[in-house]
């Protein structure tokens, strides 16, 4: 299967989770089984797989043959290459190519003179009015080749303005932006192109990201601190007759080598390898060249032989274009797409399977949980009713009696719950005391007057590093916080279990780590890229405070955001089963009582009472049964394409 055909039996996958999913969630209303909490759970989960993407950055320095790959492999089927690939720098902002079905085929492009403001790219994605908006007919190749050439428009400003938005201009020839005889600079015309383009990969969630090479990337930090490591393959590409460059190291060490220090999904392409193809040579000699080339770049980048892939991208593009298998098999192509296929869609396929796994396990058990409650009761009610045939008036005030004081009791016990939500509610302040952004945001205003104060490097550099010591201090106080919520709803579920019979089950666990290691991964970054001696040589005080608060302080704010985004579903979901089950048992105990009541004053006959909850209990079985079928439905499906299947929902079916 090629790439393609694997991402679309992926795709078919999703949506026949999906299926299954959203006819749970109709199950549930139909039946009278949901509540607000899994209601809410199951339209997240649905959401996730609507909007799931597969993210697929490719890096290179310019003059790689980085566009010309991207044709190869993704737009071989339109008979030309359709993204610009000529020589020189054809890609001069960074480009993103997806399919939003909201909005008609266009290229959206972000001025370049949007760096003035320092507002993040993801922020003006907020703001449709701020990009230029260029349609795209996607009936017409050509069309579309003149369009995507916006992608490489240029203009030319004075050397100030230039720094200002932040390239880096030198008066050296070798220089990618310098200054011309009439003392202005070439730059890009574009901070970010996004290319909404209806290919079926793209429409089935593949987004590809097109990064210009090290200026770029430098000048650009949201590419460093969120899309590349966010990106699930990152597609490295070299030139094979050049080897690994200088400027290509320094992209390797400084933006790819160090994405949260993981290796898996980072792949090498050695392009160009029809540079050493020489008539005067055999094909073992040139097989003999392209080996050393493999070698030599993974000593230099300290990565496995295997995670290097040398093609042909232009070869390939035209093999596949007319068709010529063998100039296809020499391009090597094939194996490059076959890693993509073997790593990337599975290790994708994984992270969702595991996500809805876990979601999918706990509220089918909270379901069967309502269920088996419900049948609990409804059989004691019918124990109770069957006791009293032939019973006479003074029994039947016994048992009425009887069940007063067991819903006495129970009410008695709900003052413990109502204490322990009081205390649930101490605890989660004091959670959100560290974890909450009030907190953050003393602590950015705090660091920001020690930077702007600061009078010595030292100073400075110890403020950026108290910044990073006090977010990581207050996440480890909130796991203690998350610890101590976590025992206390252990002992009042196994207590409300033992005391009332409750199926109360185990809390959902929950963990602070994520952050905490995307915290390290913004920190190790700033002292590689802000905190350094080097940066308190060459920049000035203002222009390195400003970059730490535009540039790292407001991802560490992101950060804390999704943690105080999923804490706050952690705290609902791990109450929502109490609240469900204390209410399900109270009507359980007003119907029992209601139902001898009805006896004892002879509005029901006892026969019609007992028939009456026998046709209950044979609906209830029959809701169980199907709700059994559903999991095993959605557990099938997770097996079929994910392989070994999670403990959650195997315990749920």
């Amino acid at each position: 299967m090629t790439l393609a055909q694997h991402f679309a039996a992926y795709s078919d996958w999703r949506a026949e989770l999906s299926a299954v999913l959203e006819k749970f969630g109709a199950w549930l209303v139909d039946n009278e089984l949901t509540d607000a909490q899994t209601d809410r759970r199951i339209s997240h989960l649905l959401d996730k797989l609507r909007e799931d993407r597969l993210h697929v950055a490719f890096v290179a320095e310019f003059s790689r043959g980085k566009s010309e790959l991207i044709n190869a492999i993704f737009f071989s089927d339109y008979g030309d290459r359709i993204l610009p690939s000529t020589p020189g720098r054809t890609t001069m902002c960074p480009t993103e190519l997806m399919f939003d079905r909201r909005k008609p085929p266009s290229i959206e492009l972000l001025p370049i003179e949007s760096r003035e403001s320092k507002d993040s790219i993801s922020e003006y994605k907020r703001f449709p009015e701020e990009w230029t908006i260029v349609p795209l007919d996607t009936s017409s190749a050509s069309a579309m080749q003149e369009a995507l050439r916006h992608v490489s428009d240029v203009t030319r400003v004075d050397r100030g303005f230039a720094e200002r938005l932040g390239f880096t201009v030198a008066d050296d020839d070798a220089a990618v932006f310098r200054v011309d005889v009439a003392g202005t600079v070439e730059i890009p015309r574009w901070r970010h192109a996004i290319i909404n383009f209806p290919h079926p990969l793209l429409q089935q969630g593949l987004v590809i990201l097109d990064t210009p090479g090290l200026n770029a990337i430098g000048t650009e930090p949201e590419l460093t601190l969120s899309l590349l490591p966010n990106a699930h393959a990152v597609l490295f590409i070299l030139a094979a007759d050049t080897g690994v460059t200088q400027s290509d190291l320094t992209v390797w060490r400084e933006h790819i080598g160090t994405l949260g220090g993981r290796k898996k999904g980072r792949i090498v392409v050695l392009n160009k390898i029809d540079s050493l193809w020489d008539e005067l040579k055999s094909s073992d000699q040139i097989d003999a060249e392209i080996t050393k080339q493999i070698d030599s770049c993974a000593w230099t980048l300290n990565l496995p032989e295997d995670q290097i892939f040398p093609v042909s991208a232009q070869k390939a593009l035209l093999a596949k274009i007319n068709g010529d298998r063998d100039l296809l098999r020499r391009s090597r192509l094939s194996e490059l797409e076959l890693a993509l296929t073997e790593e990337l869609i599975p290790a994708k396929q994984e992270i969702v399977r595991d996500n809805t796994d876990g979601e999918f396990a706990d509220c089918y058990l909270r379901t069967r949980s309502l269920l088996e409650s419900r049948l609990i009761g409804l059989r004691e009610q019918v124990s109770e009713l069957t006791e009293l045939r032939g019973k006479n008036k003074g029994v039947v005030e016994y048992m009425m009696g009887k069940v007063r004081l067991e819903k006495d009791e129970f009410d008695t016990g709900l003052q413990r719950y109502y204490a322990v939500r009081s205390v649930f509610s101490q605890l989660t302040n004091n959670l959100f005391t560290h974890l909450g952004l009030d907190s953050l945001r003393l602590l950015t205003n705090t660091t920001r007057a020690a930077m702007v104060n600061a009078t010595f490097s030292t100073t400075l550099s110890g403020a950026m590093q108290h910044f990073f010591d006090v977010a990581r201090g207050n996440l480890t106080r909130s796991r203690s916080e998350v610890a101590e919520i976590m025992t206390m709803m252990e002992v009042i579920y196994k207590k409300f279990a033992v005391e009332h019979g409750l199926k109360l089950g185990t809390p959902i666990p929950f963990s602070l780590r994520r952050y905490e290691k995307e915290i390290d991964r913004l920190d190790h970054w700033c002292s590689t890229h802000i905190n350094t001696m080097f940066q308190f040589l060459t920049h000035e005080k203002s222009q390195l405070t400003q970059r730490f608060f535009e540039e790292v302080a407001v991802q560490v704010r992101k950060t804390f955001e999704h943690a105080n985004r999923d804490a706050e579903g952690w705290l609902k979901a791990i109450m929502a089963p109490m609240e469900i089950q204390i209410r399900e048992h109270q009507i359980q105990l007003k119907r029992r009582l209601e139902s001898i009541k009805r006896i004892h004053q002879a509005t029901d006959t006892l026969e019609e009472r007992i028939e009456e909850l026998l046709h209950i209990e044979h609906n209830l079985l029959a809701q169980t049964q199907l709700l059994h079928a559903i999991g095993q439905e959605v557990r099938d499906i997770l097996q079929q394409t994910a392989g070994v299947h999670g403990e959650g929902a195997r315990s749920a079916a």
